[in-house]
Parts: structure tokens; C-alpha cells; sequence
């Protein structure tokens, strides 16, 4: 049972990992036009705050090392999306991101660690961190069906992000497995919530998809639905 949860576990980092790098061409495109355009950086910012905290969980609760180290690579590669939008932004979208970063990023998160440190202790420490962390990764995992009413009102799924909703499907499905044979019941209902969600939205896409419609914006479906949990 040991070896299997291990396997999965690794399987869900690639796919963990495959998520966090999906934004990649967006920010290849910001870099070579020097801007940002009108791509948002809030949902890198929330999804570094995420992937801090399930860092953390995974550090304190034993055994979850797995968890730990995906979302460590995640820290670091929306640090680095950050730091580009910081760079290449115009200065109103610079000045939103710099206070976004600083409030959740540096402020929340430093608070709730602190407080974790100092206040918790044992099984509380770990329970009220993975509440916290699996509430704010179905909040994330929820974030892509704002797209939904649009395909709905317009019967087309053009601005509907298969692949996302697909790899976001498939890593939920393998980290709730996870959980179940570990028995961690956070990353469990987080990712359990996050693959029933992703179903909806790919039976959503089989009812509404168009053959004849133009080609989906790839860019959007990168950056503007981003969201995403890690474990």
C-alpha cells in the first residue's frame, strides 16, 4: 500500500507540476512584447499563497513529503510570474500587483504561519492548517466555472479551456486517490471537489463544443483561468 500511495503521489506531482508550467507560453508572449497586456496577475498571486500553504501542511504532517515538494516547485515558479508582472506591467497593474502580493503573499500568509507556529500545536496545527489550505483550494478549483455562463449564454465553447479543465480533472482524480490511501481527508475533499468540478466542465464542453467554431484563445485559457490546486 506504502509503494502504491508513493506512485500515485508521483504521478500527481507531474501532473501537479504540468498545471503550474501550463502559463508558461503567456509569459514567454509577455516577455518577448515586453508587457503584460490585459492578462491579470491575481490568480498567480492566489495560487502562490496556495501553494505556500500546502508547503507548509506538508511539512508539518508527517509522512506528506509528496505534498510538500510539488508545491515547493510551485512557490518558485509563480514567485517567477510574479516577478514578471512586476517587470513588464504598466504601472497601474504593477502598482495592483505589488499590494495584492504584499496583503496575501507576505501579510496573510506570514500571519497565518506565524500563528501556527506559536498558537497551534500537534493534530490542531495540522487540522486548521489543511482546513484553511483545502477551503481555499476548492475556492481555486471553482475559480474556472465564471467561464461556464458564457458558454451557456453563447452556446459555444471558445473561450471554454479544454486542456485545463482536463489536466485539472486528471490532478484532482489522482490526489484525491492519493488521499484516500493515505487517509488525509483535506487534500481528499479538496481535490475530490476540484475533479467533480473538472467533470462538470468537460461535460459542459461535450454538450456545447461547435466543430465549426474559430480556434479557442489560447492565451486566456493559459492565464485568465488559472487555478488551480496542487495536492
Amino acid at each position: 500500500m506504502e509503494n502504491l500511495s508513493f506512485i500515485i503521489g508521483f504521478l500527481g506531482n507531474i501532473f501537479s507540476g504540468l498545471v503550474f508550467l501550463s502559463p508558461v507560453g503567456t509569459f514567454r508572449r509577455i516577455v518577448q512584447n515586453k508587457s503584460t497586456e490585459d492578462f491579470d496577475s491575481l490568480p498567480y498571486i492566489c495560487t502562490l499563497l496556495n501553494s505556500s500553504l500546502w508547503t507548509y501542511y506538508g511539512i508539518i504532517k508527517p509522512g506528506s513529503y509528496l505534498v510538500s515538494t510539488v508545491n515547493g516547485f510551485g512557490v518558485i515558479v509563480e514567485t517567477i510570474y510574479i516577478a514578471l508582472f512586476l517587470k513588464f506591467a504598466h504601472p497601474k497593474m504593477r502598482t495592483k500587483t505589488a499590494s495584492l502580493a504584499g496583503v496575501l503573499n507576505v501579510g496573510i500568509l506570514a500571519t497565518i504561519l506565524l500563528l501556527g507556529q506559536l498558537l497551534l500545536h500537534g493534530q490542531m496545527r495540522i487540522n486548521v492548517i489543511g482546513f484553511l489550505t483545502a477551503g481555499l483550494t476548492i475556492i481555486m478549483y471553482s475559480s474556472p466555472f465564471g467561464v461556464v455562463k458564457t458558454v451557456v449564454t453563447t452556446k459555444s465553447v471558445e473561450y471554454m479551456p479544454f486542456f485545463l479543465s482536463f489536466f485539472l480533472f486528471l490532478n484532482g482524480g489522482v490526489w484525491t486517490l492519493y488521499a484516500l490511501l493515505v487517509g488525509d481527508w483535506f487534500v481528499g475533499v479538496s481535490n475530490g471537489t476540484g475533479c467533480f468540478l473538472g467533470a462538470v466542465q468537460l461535460i459542459i464542453y461535450i454538450i456545447y463544443r461547435n466543430p465549426n467554431s474559430s480556434k479557442q484563445l489560447e492565451d486566456q485559457t493559459e492565464c485568465g483561468l488559472l487555478p488551480h490546486s496542487s495536492s
